[in-house]
């Protein structure tokens, strides 16, 4: 979540910032929680004050008793008693205001960050580079789920027979295809100094919360409510989690992991033809490279874990383009988002297949992840970054689509090592 502190000391430049999402609630949010922290400190100080008075008491009490003043002493105890009576009041009034400080606070998304395009939807983003010339495919081009069914890539009829929409069955050519983009994502994670991690596919309320999922206000995890655990939506949250309650050193940074894992999302609302074959999925592959970045360093970073991802891209051949989300259409926890898109020839449409984010230090604040400088004892919050390097499906769709001919499906060159077959026939 955003600091207290930087909604007191920079409020006018927080909403400035805010504004950028076009939600007209968040601005009362933020005079809300500014209200209550007011009064949680007016609590606090006077708690303070009066611990201090029975200090004072205390000490004067064991003057009085040595004294032979009994009965000056026993009206300070009097007064101790009202003191504690009313301190027990203050405090169940601070955990009140605590509590409502934190519901409030948890409803205000993170700042974007002063180059984000303002605006409401996907409408307002911006396009800030493209590359790669777009496939021109003749008549006999198909979508990927037909391709998936003439060569028995994928059955998606078996995922709804075992599972329901939305969970498909790689098969064949098609699971090695997919395991070769997993192992070759990787190796480039790797080569890109990124250390490789299997996390766990659940977790607890905290990591969830910790990474801005929870409180999960889109409906789009799974919850698993005989051990309150979620599947995760992305490795980000695993991962990321892993340097909760963590203080790092200066020469710890920047934190490089990568982590292959399968993705669960309800996708709730989710119908129509843009939910056909690979294009939207309740289970799905991706790669996930994150950073944990001093936060002077962190654009620089943003733009590295970018660049990553255009290489990826270009080696497998694919047209695509990047866009720099407007603040409506980020998520709850970004500051910058770049959407990567790829070219789907036979759909003849772009498809998303990356975000890659710098969440400033939204995340790191409720993850209490700190570093400390050399040679100093005060600690500052990180900036954490993470991206997709790749989600699978679409990217999968859009190989099949682009490399197709009338007798088959050249795969990529870049792949040949890792599937063992340079084309897809019949």
């Amino acid at each position: 979540m955003l600091t207290l502190q930087y909604l007191r000391e920079q409020k006018e430049e927080a909403l400035n910032r805010l504004a950028r999402r076009c939600n007209k609630e968040l601005e009362g949010f933020v005079h809300k929680a500014l209200e209550l922290d007011i009064e949680k400190r007016k609590i606090l100080s006077e708690l303070e004050n009066l611990q201090a008075e029975v200090n004072k008491a205390s000490k004067e009490i064991g003057t009085l008793m040595r004294d032979g003043k009994k009965d000056a002493a026993e009206a300070i105890k009097t007064r101790v008693a009202e003191i504690k009576s009313r301190t027990q009041d203050l405090k169940t009034d601070l955990n009140s205001v605590d509590g409502d400080l934190n519901a409030v606070m948890y409803q205000i998304p993170n700042a974007p960050h002063k180059d984000v395009p303002t605006g409401k939807s996907a409408e307002d983003n911006e396009e800030v580079f493209s590359a790669g010339k777009l496939p021109e495919l003749g008549e006999h081009a198909l979508p990927h789920w037909e391709l998936a069914a003439k060569y028995k890539l994928i059955d998606f009829e078996m995922g709804v027979k075992i599972t329901g929409a939305g969970f498909p069955v790689y098969t064949g050519a098609g699971a090695r295809l997919q395991r070769a983009l997993i192992n070759f994502f990787l190796d480039m994670a790797s080569e890109a100094g990124y250390a490789e991690v299997i996390p766990p596919l659940v977790v607890n309320e905290d990591s969830g919360i910790g990474t801005g999922q929870l409180p999960d206000k889109e409906g789009q995890m799974y919850y698993i409510g005989e051990d309150d655990l979620y599947l995760i939506p992305t490795a980000e949250v695993p991962v990321t989690n892993m340097f909760r309650d963590v203080i790092l050193d200066e020469g710890d940074l920047p934190v490089k992991k990568c982590g292959y894992t399968p993705c669960f999302r309800r996708e709730a609302g989710s119908y129509g033809k843009d939910v056909r074959g690979l294009n939207r999925l309740h289970q799905f592959d991706k790669v996930e490279i994150v950073q944990i970045a001093q936060p002077e360093e962190s654009y620089k970073v943003l733009g590295e874990m970018v660049d990553h991802v255009k290489t990826l891209l270009e080696k497998l051949g694919l047209p695509y383009r990047i866009l720099r989300l407007c603040g409506g259409d980020m998520g709850f926890a970004a500051a910058t988002t770049y959407d990567f898109e790829v070219y789907s020839a036979a759909q003849d449409k772009w498809l998303e297949v990356s975000s890659v984010s710098n969440f400033e230090a939204f995340q790191s604040n409720r993850l209490k992840c700190r570093y400390r400088k050399a040679g100093e004892k005060k600690t500052e919050l990180v900036h954490t970054l993470n991206g997709s390097a790749l989600a699978l499906p679409r990217i999968l769709a859009a190989l099949l689509e682009n490399n197709q001919d009338e007798s088959g499906i050249a795969v990529p060159e870049v792949l040949v090592s890792y599937t063992g077959f340079e084309r897809i026939e019949g």
